[in-house]
């Protein structure tokens, strides 16, 4: 058995003393580990760091195995991370949560997607924003997908400023102003476009945050360390 796909590498773990195991998330065969013979390997550790975009082969003797892997460097994305703690701290929290969320070998062809776009979005000054939806469109990968769209209540499609935590939908100002003390906040960049200053970034990773945990229970701890940069 054996494939070759575009893969962005989720993880790396030490396997024995050159080996390491790889996690990726696949364009076309889903999230997918792999043994990489010589990961610690001068030519593959700037391969293997997170967030990069490879060319993956992968091979087994049958399908349930670990297999092997070789890879080739595609884009560097990871770089475009190092020396700044903010947008670090963002690309190791969606690699983890990927990794967390996604059934293996399945394919997950919106989560590559807005992985994609958030890797691609990381040196600009909107790659806050472009994170909190890369995580609404992970709850939409894995079934759990809001309703942002019009107000549950009304069915309008203007002013809506609230989500409700049972439903996901979202709820105008003045249908949700009775128990706005119950609803989550929407904030204005997620329902009307633009990129969110600090304030609707940290109500949309608050949103986001709350399903992701209902659904997935514990969050990985690299999410936490996100979160608190927002929260100073």
């Amino acid at each position: 058995m054996e494939w070759e796909d575009e893969a962005l590498v989720l993880s790396v773990r030490r396997h024995g003393e050159h080996g390491g195991i790889v996690g990726l998330l696949t364009l076309t065969h889903g999230r997918h580990a792999g043994l990489l013979h010589g990961a610690a390997s001068k030519a593959n550790r700037g391969i293997v760091l997170p967030g990069n975009r490879v060319r993956a082969w992968w091979r087994g003797r049958l399908a349930e195995q670990l297999g092997s892997l070789r890879l080739e460097l595609l884009k560097a994305h990871a770089s475009d991370a190092l020396g700044d703690p903010g947008r670090l701290a963002a690309l190791g929290s969606a690699c983890a949560l990927a990794e967390c969320s996604l059934p293996e070998r399945q394919a997950h062809p919106g989560a590559y997607a807005a992985l994609s776009a958030l890797l691609t979005a990381l040196p600009a000054e909107s790659w806050p924003s472009v994170y909190v939806h890369f995580e609404l469109a992970l709850l939409r990968d894995i079934g759990f997908g809001l309703d942002l769209s019009a107000c549950a209540a009304t069915g309008t499609t203007e002013d809506l400023v609230y989500v409700s935590p049972r439903t996901g939908r979202a709820v105008s100002r003045q249908a949700g102003e009775p128990w706005k003390d119950r609803l989550l906040l929407l904030p204005r960049f997620l329902s009307g476009g633009g990129e969110g200053d600090r304030d609707e970034i940290r109500a949309g990773l608050d949103l986001a945050g709350f399903f992701l945990g209902r659904h997935l229970g514990t969050l990985p701890p690299a999410r936490s360390r996100l979160v608190d940069r927002f929260r100073v």
